[in-house]
């Protein structure tokens, strides 16, 4: 019979393993995205791959999130006549953490997963291998423009998403709540700071590099046949999106701490 400490100490040296190898793979997919040569044809693609085709989702999952969120507030703020302090909360909400947050589970779920399935196939089919005898970098040719491409476009999905999600609860609130449109604007604009901003925007920056790492890491590791790269890009996804919210948590905190 199994001891089950070993099985704890085996499973802590497997967990420890992994995220030495995937802190090592990212410090190589840094290296190579900081420093030249850059593949601007390579960056410009992903960037549209990443970026522009992500609109869609991301705005309409933007503007249902602001529109639920102005519907539960006004329902708890309702409960102590402080409904007026519906438009704060919902851009509060929104430019903090629900835009970035969503926007990132958005792409890990559509993006990471994309980029792990991608280049899972091409290390089964052997074009990596390919690749490396041709004295062509993997790291520099398809991982770092792949991450260039996320940390760029990150911060501009979410600026979107911050304003689809608070017209989202404007639209609520003014149609279906019987709020004044111009009062509803004005209290927003005068509620939320550039720090409120400011704040989602660098979760952005950080999220879309732990995305397409995650992705570029899972498809490098892919084994062979369709079943290998259907789980690289599962195990893609659920990586990304644990480590989204683990770093959106991380980085809360360190916000509250030095006020931002």
């Amino acid at each position: 019979m199994t001891n089950p400490l070993q099985l704890i100490g085996r499973a802590a040296l497997g967990l420890f393993s992994e995220v030495g190898q995937l802190a090592v793979f990212a410090g190589r997919v840094k290296a190579a995205a900081f420093t030249p040569r850059w593949y601007a044809g390579q960056i410009l693609g992903q960037m549209m791959r990443i970026g522009f085709f992500s609109l869609p989702v991301v705005g309409l999952s933007a503007v249902f999130i602001g529109a639920a969120l102005a519907l539960n507030i006004y329902e708890g703020g309702s409960r102590y006549g402080a409904e007026q302090l519906v438009p704060s909360i919902v851009v509060l909400g929104i430019t903090r953490e629900l835009g970035v947050v969503i926007t990132g589970l958005m792409l890990a779920g559509r993006v990471s997963a994309g980029i792990a399935a991608e280049i899972g196939a091409m290390r089964v089919t052997e074009q990596i291998d390919a690749l490396e005898t041709l004295s062509a970098s993997r790291f520099r040719y398809l991982y770092a423009p792949r991450f260039i491409a996320a940390v760029l476009t990150m911060p501009m999905l979410v600026a979107v998403a911050d304003v689809m999600g608070v017209m989202g609860g404007w639209m609520v609130s003014v149609f279906g709540l019987e709020f004044d449109s111009t009062v509803y604007l004005r209290n927003t604009l005068d509620f939320v700071t550039r720090d409120d901003i400011l704040a989602g925007l660098i979760k952005a920056v950080v999220f879309g590099g732990v995305i397409a790492i995650m992705g570029c890491y899972q498809g490098d590791r892919s084994q062979a046949g369709a079943t290998g790269v259907g789980r690289a890009a599962t195990l893609s996804m659920v990586g990304a999106a644990v480590l989204v919210l683990a770093f959106n948590y991380v980085m809360s905190t360190l916000f509250v701490e030095i006020g931002l």
